[in-house]
């Protein structure tokens, strides 16, 4: 078995490149690029109004072609795509994402500047997520069929079939600020006089800006991991060790909670693995709804004006952490369940 995690790590190289190569090719070659961009600004900055026959014109429409060149190599547009690719490659075997076109900072300490809000949100959407649907799946195993289990299960799947960005907009207009239920702000990490708050100010007001956001990011997940946690109970409740606990008189709680729950977690456990990528958890649509300067935000912006280094770096990290975390939870299925044996 360690042979085969050996492996798995191993082509992680592969993967890696294949991801990242092809997401650099379309970047480069997508029309409006960066480069695009600059010439348009320039051109509509020197525009001289409007002419005699009353057409827009402007003195720097012809650009000459020594400032055209270096904006080309300044934003490496100068060299061949293969170069430009093993350029960035061995930038980033130096720890260097490069520089944001945007911000004009290094593009690590742009996403890092972004880390605490993801990873606030992400912690609390994961751990509230497994907090409400296991007990709510373990409900419903026991209460199987039952008017309860039918009524849950429709509200559960209608959840799962509106996208969290779309019932974020809807709370939004039902309760968010000016609505005429004015319940929640209409998005934001924090208020603007958040530090003239006292400390119970403070507090209200985080869980304020919070419960909107954490509840769109978690009714997609919210019918996957109640309805596994359903299914895996109601199979291991099927088990000939559940009828030898019953006829040994122990109660139904203790067979429920103290062996079929034990079991019915190992299938449920492994997504703790990806907890590694928790700080990439925000939706982008998520954000930008909520106007929260997370992770997803930053990625949405960075794709709209074209700041290439940002959204190489997000990948970057997205793709690692994912991989890994895919590994990690391979790696922790056999761990709580010794029965599993890669090869």
């Amino acid at each position: 078995m360690t042979t085969y995690f050996i492996r798995r790590f191993l082509l992680i190289i592969p993967t890696f490149l294949g991801i990242t190569l092809v997401t650099f090719l379309i970047l480069q070659i997508v029309p409006g690029g960066p480069l695009e961009m600059e010439l348009m600004k320039i051109r509509m900055g020197g525009s001289d109004g409007v002419s005699e026959s009353g057409s827009t014109s402007g003195s720097t429409q012809n650009i000459p072609q020594s400032a055209i060149e270096e904006l080309q190599k300044f934003y490496g547009f100068d060299k061949p795509i293969h170069e430009r690719y093993i350029l960035w490659l061995g930038n980033l075997l130096k720890l260097d994402l490069g520089k944001s076109y945007v911000y004009s900072e290094p593009v690590m300490d742009v996403i890092t500047s972004r880390f605490p809000i993801s990873i606030y949100f992400g912690l609390i959407g994961f751990i509230l997520t497994y907090i409400v649907c296991i007990p709510l799946g373990v409900y419903k195993a026991v209460k199987n069929g039952s008017k309860f289990d039918f009524i849950t299960s429709a509200l559960v799947f209608a959840g799962y079939a509106i996208p969290g960005f779309a019932f974020g907009a809807l709370m939004l207009v039902l309760f968010g600020g000016g609505s005429f239920w004015d319940v929640f702000p209409l998005g934001g990490f924090r208020s603007s006089d958040y530090e003239t708050l006292s400390l119970s100010g403070k507090i209200w007001d985080q869980i304020h800006h919070t419960i909107l956001p954490v509840a769109s990011y978690m009714i997609g997940s919210f019918a996957t991991l109640t309805i596994l946690t359903k299914n895996s109970v109601i199979e291991n409740l099927s088990q000939d060790y559940i009828r030898t606990a019953f006829s040994k008189g122990l109660t139904e709680k203790r067979v429920i909670f103290g062996h079929a729950l034990r079991n019915s977690l190992i299938p449920i456990s492994t997504g703790l693995g990806h907890a590694i990528s928790l700080v990439l958890a925000g939706s982008i649509l998520i954000e930008k709804v909520f106007n929260i300067n997370g992770i997803g935000l930053l990625s949405y912006d960075s794709i709209i004006q074209r700041d290439y280094p940002v959204v190489m770096g997000i990948l970057v990290i997205s793709t690692l952490l994912l991989l890994v975390g895919n590994i990690l939870s391979d790696i922790l299925y056999a761990i709580v369940d010794p029965r599993i044996r890669f090869k």
